[in-house]
């Protein structure tokens, strides 16, 4: 590979916000050789990172889903159900990778989960019917995502796991993108200013009827 090319990749990385990854490999790495203090995660361990991850996607799926039914902007919900079928596979993947190391998919996302997640504000923002707000959730749901992504990021995983886990990562890095680009226009004056009402006549003027 190019000095260049190297270089390209390296920006592509660091715009994704990917955590060093580089670096986390190379613990890994150093577990196999002498003299290391770093010592490659037992399977029970890996299981119980990806149940994490499980966790968080269960968390992703019920939320986009909720968002999807409860927007009324074109936009919005389509960005949420084209997204939703993304991160129920990655669920699914997840849940297939801890099975083929000898461990059980755990459904802790409807307990644990919904007590330190962002996604149970969306239940609140639904219930007020504010659009703003519920996109904002989703905002915050997937920045939470991407930090237990991250933090997964810096364990030793077995080399096909992290393969795994680094792929899921840049969909929920896009998956942040866009819900902030929506975020974004959703609180700018533009989209705000615009009303479904008709336009009030000129002073004096009566309107027509119909």
């Amino acid at each position: 590979m190019t000095r260049e090319a190297c270089s390209v990749l390296c920006m592509r990385a660091r715009s994704l916000r990917l955590p060093n990854v580089s670096r986390s490999r190379t613990a890994h790495d150093d577990s196999l050789g002498t003299g290391s203090t770093h010592m490659p995660l037992k399977n029970a361990e890996v299981v119980s990172v990806l149940n994490d991850l499980i966790e968080t996607s269960e968390d992703g799926i019920r939320g986009f889903q909720t968002a999807t039914e409860a927007v009324e902007n074109p936009s919005a919900k389509s960005l949420f159900a084209s997204r939703l079928p993304n991160i129920q596979r990655g669920a699914a993947e997840l849940k297939a990778e801890v099975r083929r190391l000898g461990g059980d998919p755990e459904k802790r996302g409807t307990v644990a989960g919904d007590f330190h997640r962002a996604w149970i504000n969306l239940k609140s923002a639904v219930t007020g019917q504010n659009e703003e707000a519920i996109v904002m959730e989703c905002e915050r749901g997937e920045e939470h995502a991407a930090h237990v992504y991250e933090e997964a990021l810096q364990k030793d995983l077995p080399s096909d796991t992290r393969a795994i886990v680094e792929r899921q990562y840049r969909g929920v890095i896009e998956n942040l993108e866009r819900v902030r680009a929506l975020s974004r226009d959703a609180a700018s004056p533009t989209s705000t200013s615009s009303s479904t009402s008709a336009p009030r006549p000129p002073e004096g003027e009566t309107r027509p009827s119909a």
